[in-house]
Formats: structure tokens, sequence, C-alpha cells
């Protein structure tokens, strides 16, 4: 029945890599079966016979698809199925498809459309990688035209050590996670998140990857020369020649004029005019190639760019080639949030906000990756006035959820911990204008934000981008790449870190890979332009985080009870929990492991809420002193409520330093006071003393210890009647 079925196998960091193909999905394109380890992925690829009628872009889809069976889990969803790619998924996808998308034929048009359905995870092997090798054998074995493979794999670094494809235990000690992936005799793709790892270090470790995937990149054209399909022919969608000559002709130095200024605006505005000419000119002469105007004009936009940079090395707004565009820092911008910062460069501005709120906050996750929770998040918006467009807003695309998770990973590293800043924290980056590189931007805007919220944060984080343009063997690097030298160059490589190191990589490139020379000199760029943007723009408007949070912000204290005390504290159905959140005014979360986080808007209602939660997890102790509640009155005292289900009683000549007749001159039902325990009886009943906590806490004085007459001596009533007997 499987006559096609083939297997091949090979080893990668020491785990079986094992390709079936021939059995599963045979009327796609391309399809395997790619296991690592237990972790089990099919990659399919398919393109459609012909164009759509009207694309003028490469139609590249890539799924990755989690499937919540592979780790044994039923879908938490109401339908209890799965629904829309979770945010990892999309990540996933673009990691994917930033190697592949650059070695596909730049004019073909046709549909492609790759899936990579993971159903089976080990922990121990990665299936974003296992996909990415798995379509990369997909496509090579495909009849579609691609200049492929790739091969890729992570490099960790454990105690001091490099690491290909760490397990799941190397990963938590790993100072660097960083996903590499090679062509044949180039660099492909680079995708790094780091503790600040120095700028050599990262490069021997992507250099490091880069070796181990050239071998299975041979492995890869092993499979490809046994049953690779014969590639097959599809129609240009270039202009010809003739015409692109033609209206270079007509228009190369009316658009050199109109792309030499530092402003996007005036630039569109100068371009209208020459699109205009030059519609009204040749529309006549191809009247069947209309589209392919404006594919003309974008391509003779691309080649005075790039003109300009390789043999002038002249850049669109006149800078130097390693000049950053003017800078500027502000924080407080907006009111009663918890912490605001805007960074500002050339025509790219983003405003980041942050917000606390209490741990129980965290984002809960459901996927196939073993985190269940995540307490920072990172949000990025993107809206169409940032580039002077109007379109609706349809929540986040795949662009605004990978630019808010490289911001994200850049910051992870200088997140304080749980126990050092007991927060969820959430930022929000809004994209307010956007001329290049605005993930950067957000990384800066993001640091001052957590500043000015007080956020104690272990260094400041700042990122910058770098460009590229290449023709044979020549290439030049321009440090903060503006939008038509993101358009029209060959790459951008963003890199975020602190003074000390890395924290985060994005490599996106339109060749199809980099030397060692190239990653070497825009790691060297992004290092000074990281500096200068910390040192001189950022610093000096807020130096460190603040000492004080927001009085908009919650307050928050923890402490820690016994594991078996957790009950008394929740109480039956919640209910002593719930009593003390609305006495107090306040948010009580409570870990699995005793840990209590506490959080209100004023203080003192924290501090109250968790000595009851304290009183109620550690039992009372004699001489210690608490705040309770009068909960009932007798002829001969007060009981007093320290805690839910915890009483006692004050006798009478404990109520105050004074002498009292009556309870009620004193003390009245639900009135709140101070107690010391004098005594815990055998029966664990407690006796308790407001006047002895009012002298120790208040420093107030017996009445018998403040008159200023002389006292008189007691008299002893027993020796006066032996003397009249």
């Amino acid at each position: 029945m499987f006559e096609e079925f083939r297997r091949f196998e090979t080893e990668i960091a020491g785990r079986p890599f094992v390709v079936e193909t021939g059995k599963m999905a045979q009327l796609a394109g391309g399809s395997v079966l790619v296991r690592y380890g237990e972790t089990d992925v099919l990659c399919t690829v398919t393109m459609a016979p012909r164009p759509r009628e009207g694309v003028d872009f490469f139609p590249l889809s890539v799924d990755f698809e989690e499937k919540l069976y592979s780790v044994g889990k039923i879908p938490g969803s109401f339908q209890r199925r799965e629904g829309k790619a979770s945010e990892k998924a999309t990540l996933a996808s673009r990691v994917i498809d930033r190697p592949i998308r650059p070695l596909f034929p730049k004019d073909m048009r046709n549909d492609v459309g790759v899936v990579a359905t993971v159903m089976s995870v080990d922990p121990d092997c990665s299936p974003e990688i296992t996909a990415m090798l798995g379509v990369s054998i997909a496509i090579s074995i495909s009849e579609i035209p691609w200049d492929g493979p790739i091969a890729g794999c992570v490099v960790g670094l454990v105690d001091g050590k490099f690491v290909i494809n760490p397990t799941a235990e190397e990963k938590e000690k790993s100072e660097m996670y960083v996903t590499v992936a090679s062509t044949a005799d180039l660099v492909a793709m680079i995708e790094a998140a780091g503790n600040e790892i120095p700028n050599d270090v990262m490069f021997d470790g992507i250099m490091f990857a880069h070796e181990e995937n050239q071998k299975v990149v041979n492995f890869i054209n092993e499979i490809k020369a046994e049953i690779g399909k014969e590639k097959v022919d599809f129609p240009s969608n270039d202009p010809s020649e003739e015409m692109y000559n033609a209206i270079k002709d007509f228009a190369i130095e009316d658009v050199k004029v109109a792309l030499d200024t530092d402003d996007k605006r005036i630039r569109d505005e100068r371009l209208k005019p020459i699109y205009d000419a030059v519609h009204e000119k040749f529309d006549e002469i191809y009247p069947d190639e209309i589209a392919k105007i404006e594919d003309c004009l974008y391509k003779l936009q691309k080649y005075i760019v790039r003109r300009w940079l390789l043999d002038e090395g002249k850049r669109v707004d006149g800078r130097g080639i390693d000049e950053i565009r003017p800078l500027a820092a502000e924080v407080d911008l907006i009111d009663r949030v918890h912490g605001s910062g805007m960074f500002t460069r050339g025509q790219t501005q983003v405003l980041t906000i942050t917000t606390l709120g209490p741990v129980s906050d965290a984002q809960l996750l459901d996927g196939i990756d073993g985190e269940d929770s995540k307490r920072y998040m990172h949000h990025y918006n993107f809206p169409s006035y940032s580039v002077g467009e109007t379109k609706p807003s349809r929540g986040p695309g795949r662009r605004e959820i990978g630019h808010g998770a490289l911001a994200e990973k850049a910051l992870v590293p200088v997140i304080p911990s749980v126990e050092e800043f007991p927060y969820a924290i959430r930022l929000v980056s809004e994209v307010l204008s956007s001329n290049g590189s605005t993930s950067q931007g957000s990384i800066c805007g993001s640091t001052l934000s957590l500043m000015a919220a007080g956020v104690p944060i272990k260094a400041p984080v700042a990122g910058i981008s770098c460009g590229l343009v290449t023709e044979g063997d020549r290439f030049m690097t321009m440090v903060d790449i503006q939008g038509l030298e993101d358009f029209f160059g060959d790459m951008d490589f963003k890199v975020a870190g602190t003074h000390k190191g890395i924290t985060a990589i994005q490599m996106d490139l339109k060749v199809h890979g980099l030397t060692p020379e190239i990653i070497k000199e825009a790691l060297e760029k992004t290092y000074k332009a990281r500096l200068y943007i910390l040192d001189d723009i950022m610093l000096p408007c807020i130096s460190e985080p603040r000492a004080e949070l927001s009085k908009y912000a919650p307050k928050m204290l923890t402490t820690k009870i016994p594991v078996d005390k957790i009950a008394e504290v929740i109480g039956k159905q919640g209910k002593v929990i719930q009593k003390i959140c609305a006495e107090c005014n306040c948010k009580v979360d409570v870990e699995e492991d005793g840990t209590i986080f506490v959080s209100a808007i004023d203080i003192d209602d924290a501090r109250r809420a968790l000595s009851i939660v304290e009183t109620i997890g550690n039992d009372p102790e004699i001489g210690a002193i608490y705040n309770g509640i009068v909960t009932r009155i007798m002829d001969f005292g007060a009981f007093v409520e320290i805690a839910p289900g915890k009483e006692g009683l004050v006798h009478v000549s404990h109520l105050d330093v004074k002498r009292t007749e009556k309870v009620e001159d004193v003390v009245n039902v639900g009135d709140t006071v101070i107690v010391k325990v004098r005594e815990i009886d055998e029966q664990g009943r407690l006796n308790l003393s407001r006047r002895e906590a009012l002298i120790e806490v208040e420093g107030l004085v017996p009445e018998n210890e403040i008159s200023d007459a002389p006292r008189r001596p007691k008299k002893d009533f027993r020796r006066d009647n032996k003397k009249r007997n």
C-alpha cells in the first residue's frame, strides 16, 4: 500500500533524527513526518498551479499548528478544541518563515502553503526546530522552485560551554538560547535571547551552531538527491527590461530629488506627481501591464537608494553611515497610569505604558511547552495612523505579536524575580509614528516606562537595528535604518542589550544569508550605538528606577505560612479570605507553597490584611501584639477577634491604662483595638490585654504612675485589726 515509503535517519546532538516520507499526506507537493527523539511533526508544502489574478507579491503562508494531544492535554476552551493560533505558535511560524522565504524566486506569484503540525512533544527535543528541519526537507523534495535546503538548531551556553539543542534541564540553566538557521555556506536567520551576553561569546555561539547545521544540510541534500521531484517552471512576474529601462530613463532624476529628504511625509508628497506622470505616459504604451508600472517605480527607487549607499556612501536622509537619527526620551507623559515612557528616533516614536497588578493577574497559557503562566507581558500595537494611513483595527497580527515578543524577550533578563518584586507586569507599546525599527524603539521606551513606574530592573536595556546592502562580494552596513533602507536593503539586524551584553537578537533577511564578517560587523556597530542611546539619551532622562511606586499602583506585601495552614486562611468555601478582602479593601493570592501576596491601593489596608493572614497562619505567641475587633461585651470584659476564628478575652482590668468601671466606657462591639497576648491556657484560650499593648506600642503611662501628688502608703488593715484586738 505504501510502495513509496522511505525512511532516513541521522543523529543531532546525540538524539535520533528520523525522516519518514511516502506514507502520510501524499497529495501534498511535499510531505514528511519528522521524528526527533519523541517529538513528531508532520510537515507539508503545497504550491498553487498558477498565480492568483492581481497578486503583486509572493504569497507564502507558514503555519505552525500546536495540537494539545501532543502533550496529553484537552484544550481548556469551551469548545474543547484548538482555536486561534497561540502567540507561541505564531512566533514559531515566523521563525520558520524568515529563513525559507528569501530562498524562493522573487518573481514567483504562485501561492505556497507550508503547514507544520505538532503531533507529539518530547520536552528535550524542540518542536520548533523539528518543524523547521521538516519544512526544509518537505520543500526540498517537492516540485516547488527553491534555493534550499536550510538547517536549524538552537545553541545554549551551559556552565561556560556551548550546547546544541539543549534539553529541558539544560535550557533552565542556559545563559542564552539562540536559534540559528543556515544554508550550505551562509547564516540565514538568527533569533536570540540572552542573559547579557558579550558580543564575542554571542558570535562564537552563532558560528558553533552554523557549523553543526552544515552536517544536517548535507543530510537533507542526500534525501533530496534520492527522492526529490524535478522543480517546475513558473511564469515570472518581473516587468520586462525594456519597460523598466524606459520608465527609469523618464523618471530617474525626478525620483532622486523626491527621495533626497529626511522627512517621510515630504518624500511621499514628492513621489505622488511622479507616479501620476509615469502612469499618464506609460499606461497607453503598456495597457496590459499597468500593474507592472508600479513594480518598475519600486524597482527604480530601490536602484537609487542602493547605488547611493554602495557607490557614494550616501543615505537618503543625509546622515553618516553610522549616524543615528535625532533622539529624545521622556517619562511621565500620561496621568494616573503606573508608569509611562516615550522614545523618539527621527520619525519613529513609541510610547510604552507600565501597569502593575497582583501576581494572580499573570497570563494563563494553554500550550505545548509546559509553561502555564507568565507574570511579565509585553504587548505591541501598530495602528494605521502611525504610517499616515487609514484602515480598521483588526487586533494584533503576526507582526504585532512578533514585535511584542521581541521586546519582551529583550527585557526578561532584567525583570526582577517575583520574590524581589511580587507583581504581575504588563507593558503596552503604542507605536505613534513609524519610519523604521519600531520594535527597537519599543524596547527603549519600555525601559524608560519601567524605571518611571519604580520597577527595580537590574539594568537599562536599549535596542538598535543595523542594515545591509550587498552586491556580489561587496557589502556595507549602516546603523539605525529608516523605512526606505529597510524596504530596499538586504537586512534588518535588530540587537537589544545592556551595557554588559546582548539580551535579544532578531535578524530579517532578503538575501540568502550572511557571512561571518557581516555578522561580526553588525554586532560591533549595534553595540556602540546601544551604548550611545543608553548613556547620552535614556539615562540623562531617568538614571535609575524610582524608589516609590505611583500612588495609583497597588501596594504589594508578601509573607509565607505553613502549607497546612492554607486551608484556614482560605476558609470553608473561601469565606475567610473573602472576609479579609472585603474588610481590608484588598486582594489576597495564595500559592501552593504557602506564599501569600496581598495587594491594595492603600498600604495600610495591605498591612492590616497581611497581619490577619499571618495571625491565622502562625499560632499566636505570648507577648505578640495584634489589631483585633471587639465581637462581644460582658460585665467582666470584652472578647476580641484577632483573626477569623481566633478570639480572646480582655478582662475589664486590662481594658485601659486607667481604672475601668464599665466595659462600655472604653470599647463597643465593632471597635478596632490593639491587644497583647498575656496568656494561652491549656485549652488554647487567649487572655489578652489592651492595657499592656497601649503601654508598649503607644507609650502610654498607667494612671497611677502619672500623678504629681505624693503617694500615700498603703494601709495594712490586717495589722491594724490585730492592734485593736
